[in-house]
Formats: structure tokens, sequence, C-alpha cells
């Protein structure tokens, strides 16, 4: 099995997925193979670096995690062989033509993503929902040889079809008074890992989230701190959620922008389903729906 994040920032993954993706890794062992593609340059991401220091570390940190982690990493290049800017990030031809080439060429079975606001009153991040459109747009055109051959030049006369993944949103933090989900994770046995994964992250779990001031984390003094600092955020996401655990938890939302699963899919491939009838219920109904059931 193969699965790709595909997301904003540097450190964006090991809040949303990352107890997954160790999940699958700690079950399906070399059979897993999990991707994390960053769509922007991570610039803008401090206070008293410059851009281009900045940009050094949080790569460094980056590829601390993916280290770590088990997973591969991968930083989005345009076909002009730039990355992205932090904070400005738009839904160009070039941006949808390098995130098209990411996907077809890794051609994961799960890519996992950000949501798509539908509610004007939601708060956003520019960045998360560039990427979450994106994703949404480019979707159709994974399996569409010639749509992006301008920007990557190709034999159009031979092709050969590449795998449509199913597409998760992820929870995301930033869409204030939006958040749903029909899939929770529990991914308690990883949350270790997953804290080890956020500590690589120094710049900005011990420098830059602090300052925003709307991320529920202070400076912490020590792993151990840094530790009951993110409990106590997932513990806060689960009640914005109306899950009462207290145990870590993920949740995603299927969507129909790619492969569309089947109930019985889910629940073979997704691993520590926290059973939830009526979330289930409706998402087995929705997806019958969606296959014309």
């Amino acid at each position: 099995m193969k699965a790709l994040c595909v997301h904003a920032h540097y450190d964006d993954f090991e809040f949303v997925a990352a107890g997954t993706f160790e999940l699958w890794r700690g079950r399906l062992g070399g059979a897993f193979r999990g991707r994390v593609l960053v769509c922007t340059d991570g610039k803008a991401g401090h206070q008293f670096r410059t851009r281009q220091a900045t940009f050094e570390m949080r790569l460094k940190e980056q590829q601390e995690s993916a280290k770590l982690g088990g997973y591969e990493f991968e930083l989005l290049k345009l076909p002009n062989g730039q990355v992205p800017r932090e904070a400005c990030l738009q839904r160009t031809v070039e941006f949808q033509a390098a995130l098209w080439k990411a996907i077809r060429d890794f051609q994961p079975d799960y890519l996992f993503c950000p949501p798509v606001a539908a509610d004007p009153l939601a708060g956003i991040h520019q960045d998360h929902v560039g990427v979450a459109d994106a994703v949404r747009r480019v979707a159709y055109m994974i399996n569409v040889p010639h749509a992006y051959t301008p920007e990557y030049p190709a034999d159009e006369t031979r092709s050969e079809p590449v795998k449509v993944p199913v597409i998760l949103n992820v929870y995301d933090s930033y869409m204030f008074g939006a958040h749903g989900y029909d899939l929770a994770v529990d991914v308690e046995e990883a949350f270790d890992r997953v804290t080890r994964l956020t500590w690589c992250h120094q710049s900005q779990i011990s420098a830059w989230l602090p300052r925003p001031g709307r991320h529920d984390i202070r400076a912490p003094k020590s792993m151990a701190d840094w530790a009951a600092t993110l409990r106590r955020r997932l513990v806060r996401q689960n009640r914005t959620l109306g899950l009462a655990t207290e145990r870590a938890t993920e949740v995603f939302a299927v969507t129909a922008w790619g492969e569309v699963p089947t109930y019985e899919q889910l629940l073979r491939d997704v691993p520590n389903l926290v059973s939830d009838e009526a979330h289930l219920e409706r998402l087995r109904a929705r997806l019958e729906r969606w296959r014309g059931a």
C-alpha cells in the first residue's frame, strides 16, 4: 500500500496524519510506502530568522522527521524548478501541473490533503486552501496523460494508465468553525512517535507557533513538556469534533474527488477505526449513493 500526504507546510503532516502512517508502517512493514509532499518553501514561518535561514532550518527539520518516521519526503517544485512561496500559494497552471506530476509519479492508493471550506464563515489558511483546491481540481486529471504535457513534455502517442487514489481530507485546525469527519482513527499507540516527529520541528513548536496565539501551544521546556502540550491539543481537538475520548485520534473525510472507495475497502484498509455508528452509517449510505448502488 502507498499513501501520500499533500500539504502546504513543513510540519503539517505530523499534526494530521503521522499517527495513521505509523500504524500502517507497523502493520504492513515493507509493504507500506508513505510519502509527504510539501507544497511551499516555508520561508515565512519565523519571526526573527531571515527567509533563507528559515527555509534551510525547516527543510532540515522535515528531513529529520522523515528519517525518524520512516517515510519519504518530497518538496514540490514547479516546472521552472522553483518552490511555491509560503503565505502566497496560488492555484496556477504551473502549480497544478507540478502536483499532477508528483501524484502520477508516486501513484498512491490513498492521498491525504486539507479540506475545502464550504462555509464562508469558516476561518481559513491561504496555503491550506490553495493545496486543497488544487488537489480537488487536479484529481480528475490524474489519469489524463496529456493534461500537462506542455509543462512536462512526453511522447503523446504513447501512455500508460495510472492509479487514481482514494482522496481523504485531513483535519484542518485553521478552518475554525467548519470541522467534520467520516473516519476516526485511534492512534494512541503511535502517540510517542508522533510526539518525537513533531519535536523535530523546533523552529515551529518552540518559536513560531506560540506566537500567533491560536494553536494552544506554548514553548516547551522539554520533550515531556511538549508531550503534555500535544496531548492537551489533541483532547481539545476531540472535543471540537464531538469525540468524548482523550486518546490520540486522527480524523478524515472521504471525498469523491478521486477513486470512490467501497465501504468494505475502507474498513479493510484503514487501521484502528473508532466505532461510531452514526458517522459510519452515514458514510456507508453516501458511498453507496456515489457508486450508484
